[in-house]
């Protein structure tokens, strides 16, 4: 399925709130509230539209800190990592790369002791660097159209 530009539309204000009723994405882009279910019901039929998200935020939730914490595996410790990586409550997103890395975790953590404590679990799997998050410059930026 192709995207076309009312579909990129849709997208666009499913991005932005996709608690959004149709009737206000139709007014918006033109169409009606039923044309808009069907374009984003074909969408999420083609994968185009994956999933519908709430964003938490992680210091309200109790979290002190987020941190994004890159690991190069050793030897035969690449894929028992892949595994037990989805275990992990700590990890809110997690990258195979490439590079002298080949993770990139994006974490939350309570303080630094349960930093600690996971990084302890992590180098068994390889060499890690940590990088504490100060604040987002970008967050969840809204895909746009090709060009």
């Amino acid at each position: 399925m192709s995207i076309d530009s009312l579909n990129w539309k849709i997208l666009k204000c499913l991005q932005r709130n996709a608690r959004q009723p149709n009737t206000e994405i139709g007014r918006e882009v033109g169409i009606s509230s039923p044309a808009v279910s069907e374009r984003i019901k074909k969408m999420e039929d083609s994968n185009i539209i994956t999933g519908y998200f709430t964003d938490v935020s992680p210091m309200e939730a109790g979290y002190q800190f987020k941190a994004i914490i890159t690991l190069r595996a050793f030897m035969g410790k690449l894929k028992p990592f892949l595994e037990i990586v989805k275990t992990y409550d700590e990890v809110i997103n997690c990258y195979r790369i490439t590079g002298n890395e080949n993770i990139v975790m994006e974490v939350v953590l309570k303080n630094q002791k349960h930093l600690e404590s996971f990084i302890d679990q992590l180098i068994f799997y390889g060499e890690t660097k940590t990088q504490i998050v100060l604040s987002h410059v970008v967050k969840n930026n809204a895909l746009k159209p090709v060009k």
